[in-house]
């Protein structure tokens, strides 16, 4: 590298090579995680930090009193139950019911060390409950840990980039891929990491039909719950309710993070919520490995307790007591994370004026919401290089290319760690940047 920037670029080189990284349009999230704080600590120089979905708020106070006051209760020097805290089922049944408008029994709803368990979990039953299919079709772009999961248990995925199959075209283009027998479950987030494109009721009425006809089961990431900030997904009881693919069919499993909506990432503590039918459904396929045929059961017994053993006692009690208030109308969950949208609007508008483009712009015939990522790209530059060059600018982001998106020359931004005083900051780096290639 030979341009001038605000970080010197011969440290930018030796932290690569030291960390062995050949180039950073290929790092994992985690990696670049790991470069930027390194580089930070060599120069002094605070990075503009948007490649990793960092909740960037306060946890709720009404979470945080009632884990402190389970502590204090002595819950931490007893086991919890492996299908989670009675409470928290029913507050999870219940969320499903006035936020989803969707029944499902508080005794198929479990909680996970954060929606990555729930996934791995999901994995380990839902794919090796049909012999001769083992695999997971993505419809991407998509979070590439759960890729990464899936290759830790000898399994098969394939995906496709979404954005050009929008509305009655994605029945083809799953028909295409699901024609093969090779899957078992399809797998999405909505809204989406990383475009932030969100279903609409014909796409998930198609996924849903889909599922039925090929008999797979739904994994439906709801990391971002009600986090599409055109509609007002909050108010329980209430129409809108978060669009689901469980309106179409009895095929699904929720992943329901309390990371972002809720601000408790810390606590690695989500939802798995599987559907009655399914939880009740019994695949003689699944005996082999978990000693039963029941779903449900070989998601609790077979697969929940050989990762963990069940989830921290005293998070339980804490997202117990959000789920509550948010059940009651008294903790406006979404109005406290809407920051996001608002954030995203601001710094989108800056990399624009800078000759900057936003890659996933339309959201099928809509513009595209404003909310927790955004996804962008400079003319004549690949992903990987330009992430190469912005690191030098003191900015993170990660590349397109890892989480399945067709569109390599973009890279996504997460806006939660980006405050309000460093908005002139990144003004300033995007300036220098653009002067120094545009």
């Amino acid at each position: 590298m030979n341009f001038e920037s605000p970080v010197d670029t011969r440290i930018v080189d030796e932290k690569m090579k030291s960390l062995g990284l050949m180039s950073v349009g290929y790092a994992s999230i985690r990696e670049l995680v790991r470069l930027v704080n390194e580089i930070e600590q060599s120069t002094g120089v605070t990075y503009i930090r948007m490649e990793m979905g960092v909740p960037g708020l306060q946890p709720p106070e009404v979470g945080v009193k009632a884990e402190i006051a389970a502590l204090e209760a002595g819950v931490a020097a007893r086991y919890p139950m492996l299908d989670g805290l009675p409470e928290l089922k029913q507050e999870i049944s219940r969320f499903c019911k006035l936020f989803m408008n969707v029944d499902v029994n508080s005794g198929s709803c479990l909680p996970t060390v954060g929606s990555m368990q729930g996934a791995m979990a999901t994995f380990m039953v839902a794919n090796r409950a049909h012999e001769g299919r083992s695999g997971t079709l993505f419809i991407d772009p998509g979070f590439p840990v759960q890729k990464k999961q899936l290759q830790a248990l000898g399994q098969h995925y394939a995906s496709f980039d979404v954005y050009n199959y929008r509305g009655v075209r994605l029945r083809d283009a799953l028909e295409e891929q699901l024609q093969s027998g090779k899957f078992s479950s399809i797998l999405y987030s909505n809204p989406n990491n990383p475009s932030w494109i969100c279903f609409t009721e014909l796409e998930l009425q198609i996924i849903g039909e889909l599922a039925d006809k090929y008999d797979l089961i739904v994994i439906e990431d709801l990391a971002y719950f009600g986090m599409d900030f055109r509609h007002n997904y909050g108010v329980p009881g209430q129409t809108p309710y978060q669009p689901t693919v469980a309106r179409y069919t009895d095929n699904y499993v929720f992943l329901i993070s309390s990371s972002k909506a809720f601000s408790y990432a810390g606590q690695r503590i989500g939802s798995l919520v599987i559907s009655d039918r399914l939880f009740e459904r019994e695949f003689a396929d699944l005996e082999p490995w978990y000693n039963t045929r029941q779903y449900g059961y070989a998601s609790i017994f077979g697969a929940l307790y050989t990762l963990s053993s069940g989830v921290s006692h005293s998070a339980q009690y804490g997202l117990a007591a959000m789920f509550r208030a948010a059940n009651e109308g008294t903790f406006d969950f979404l109005n406290e994370v809407a920051v996001y949208g608002t954030r995203a609007k601001l710094m989108k508008r800056l990399f624009i004026n800078n000759g900057f483009t936003i890659v996933y712009d339309r959201d099928d015939e809509a513009p595209l919401a404003d909310g927790f990522y955004f996804t962008f790209a400079y003319p004549g530059m690949s992903g990987e290089e330009l992430l190469g060059k912005l690191i030098c600018f003191g900015i993170s982001a990660i590349a397109l290319e890892t989480t399945g998106s067709e569109r390599t020359e973009g890279l996504r931004a997460c806006v939660s760690q980006v405050s309000d005083a460093q908005l002139s900051v990144l003004e300033k780096r995007l300036q220098q940047f653009h002067n120094c290639f545009g």
